[in-house]
């Protein structure tokens, strides 16, 4: 029978059909309104950082500038890093926290281990280079953390190829545990109590290590915890990584790579605010 024409015997129930049906189409117009928002490269910070030159950050990242190569050549042409050869993730990264790492690596306050270049190439940039730089990644995510669809992952690394090219993984759910609720008994804290919900990272300080590079994960939680890695913030990084046990990175890695930014049930993102 047709939408709108069955027939009650009791008038109530017929208003709360007709009541139910229109809920029902407006329900529906509103994901279909709330997915294109999760979308809109609006939500990827179009307004800009503040005296940064994007154009400038675009032709470094794709072409370098001088001595230093383009940052393709290590991150990808998306920014979405690079399992081999250890390489995080940029795209869609917190500005701030970028740009506080490119100073530091020019500053010599944080020493690259891992391709052994980016101590020299930050200090081939300007400091106007460099805030380029951080805000044209920046712009880069486009929303892709959150992923084509409300809880799919679109970012981190494939599992997969890792595990048949012979990389040790982790156990999701074990990760997930320590990234939601931490191991009180252990005296270590819950990774969203800095870095928000699946790690989608809280500006100005905390990045996004939801989606990053498992490899890239591995390696950063281990340097904190040896100490070789010295530049976070009141030294929170280092303190919470040595409660952290080989296992326990695998798991924590193994989780947030795939970790998506939003759930079915909420797909908005919380809005960045750009210096």
């Amino acid at each position: 029978m047709p939408l709108g024409k069955r027939i009650y015997k009791d008038k109530n129930w017929e208003g709360v059909f007709i009541m139910r049906t229109y809920l029902k189409k407006l329900g529906s117009a509103s994901i279909i309104a709330m997915a294109a928002v999760a979308v809109s490269p609006a939500m990827a910070g179009e307004h800009g950082v503040t005296g940064a030159d994007y154009a400038n950050g675009k032709n470094i990242f794709e072409n370098g500038k001088g001595d230093v190569p383009a940052c393709t050549s290590c991150h990808g042409a998306a920014g979405l890093g690079d399992d081999n050869m250890g390489t995080p993730r940029l795209s869609g990264q917190i500005y701030q926290f970028v740009a506080k790492q490119l100073d530091d690596f020019a500053n010599d306050r944080r020493m690259d281990t891992t391709m052994y270049v980016m101590n020299a190439n930050a200090k081939g940039l300007t400091p106007q280079d460099r805030k380029d730089v951080a805000a044209y990644v920046n712009a880069l995510e486009g929303n892709v953390f959150m992923g084509k669809h409300l809880q799919e992952t679109s970012g981190g690394s494939d599992l997969a190829a890792l595990k048949e090219n012979g990389v040790e993984l982790g156990q999701a759910h074990l990760g997930k545990a320590i990234v939601n609720y931490g191991d009180v008994a252990r005296h270590i804290p819950a990774c969203l109590s800095c870095h928000s919900f699946n790690g989608r990272g809280v500006e100005p300080m905390y990045p996004r290590i939801g989606e990053q590079k498992f490899v890239y994960i591995v390696n950063q939680l281990k340097k904190f915890r040896e100490g070789s890695r010295t530049n976070d913030p009141m030294a929170q990084m280092r303190k919470v990584a040595k409660q952290l046990t080989d296992e326990d990175i695998l798991n924590v890695a193994t989780y947030l790579t795939k970790a998506p930014r939003t759930t079915m049930g909420n797909s908005r993102i919380p809005a960045e605010h750009l210096p």
